[in-house]
């Protein structure tokens, strides 16, 4: 049997993600064969797909799904972007936004007992989730989504997979289209500076004091100052107080812009794939060396 080396260790993670041992393990069933191995490991993620609920997924789509006044936005995540391109794995995320559409349900594990079949897998959707991480060999998890059911008009914008914007309106579709594309654009925290939450401002508060303060100015001016950073902070955040990305003038706010048209912005979500995600950062040469060393203390 031909040497297992930790480049070859190095190499099988690299395609299959899985845990360095489990690598190892499969490269000596397999005498070698990087295929077979590779195959020896689908086998066992397919078993394992428990344990790969540890494992970090930060990357995945956004899907949405709008039909009249009833629509859903979802953030479903994977572990690589290879995956994220899968077309399994879309065909999934498709299926939960048109499932969360059309039964609201309450949260995550409302959602996962839906019934749901996809290849082989059901009859729930959770049952498709574990199917498709056996299948696929990484872990997938159902993130976040909001349903919109209350009979106002939608309007919906996804910016490839990774960011999805809905726009809940009254007026008309094509500013709503545009303000959808602006948010996805612009990124704003809120519909309007009285929406934002409490907690940004706060933050963005305490920043513009210790800037105030080593300015050294006096005390007066120095609130003056800090008042002026707030106020300037939720602009730049706030929907409405925002300069509309189409604006011809390059002043229009999106307020203005709305107005012009007769429409009204009643709210939005917005999701950006990973947001908030701590991404973990492998180090293959350094996790080689280290599973390297260890096995040579333990002999």
């Amino acid at each position: 049997m031909p040497a297992i080396t930790a480049r070859m260790v190095a190499e099988l993670r690299a395609k299959t993600d899985a845990p360095m041992m489990e690598c190892k393990k499969a490269l000596t069933e397999a005498d070698g064969e990087m295929g077979r191995a590779e195959e020896i490991l689908r086998v066992k993620l397919g078993n394992k797909a428990g344990k790969a609920a540890a494992r970090i997924t930060a990357e995945g789509v956004i899907s949405a799904a709008v039909s009249g006044s009833t629509g859903a936005l979802i953030e479903i995540n994977c572990e690589t972007d290879f995956v994220s391109k899968n077309e399994a794995f879309l065909t999934f995320a498709k299926a939960c936004a048109e499932l969360v559409a059309s039964h609201n349900p309450a949260d995550v594990a409302a959602l996962s007992g839906l019934p749901l079949r996809q290849e082989s897998f059901g009859p729930t959707v959770e049952d498709v989730r574990k199917g498709l991480i056996g299948k696929i060999g990484e872990n997938m998890t159902i993130r976040r989504f909001k349903c919109y059911a209350g009979g106002g008009k939608l309007a919906s914008y996804l910016h490839g997979t990774r960011i999805g914007v809905i726009v809940e309106f009254e007026g008309d579709d094509v500013a709503a289209k545009d303000t959808a594309m602006h948010i996805a654009a612009m990124k704003p925290a809120a519909l309007s500076s009285i929406e934002v939450p409490s907690e940004l401002v706060d933050k963005e508060r305490k920043i513009a004091a210790e800037k105030a303060a080593e300015s050294g100015k006096p005390a007066d001016i120095a609130a003056k100052m800090v008042e002026g950073s707030v106020q300037k902070f939720l602009k730049e955040v706030s929907l409405l107080d925002q300069v509309f990305v189409k604006a011809a003038d390059g002043k229009q706010t999106v307020a203005a812009h709305l107005k012009s048209t007769g429409t009204t912005a009643k709210g939005f979500t917005l999701y950006v794939v990973g947001e908030g995600i701590e991404k973990k950062q492998d180090d293959f040469a350094a996790e080689v060396a280290a599973q390297v060393a260890a096995a040579s203390k333990a002999q």
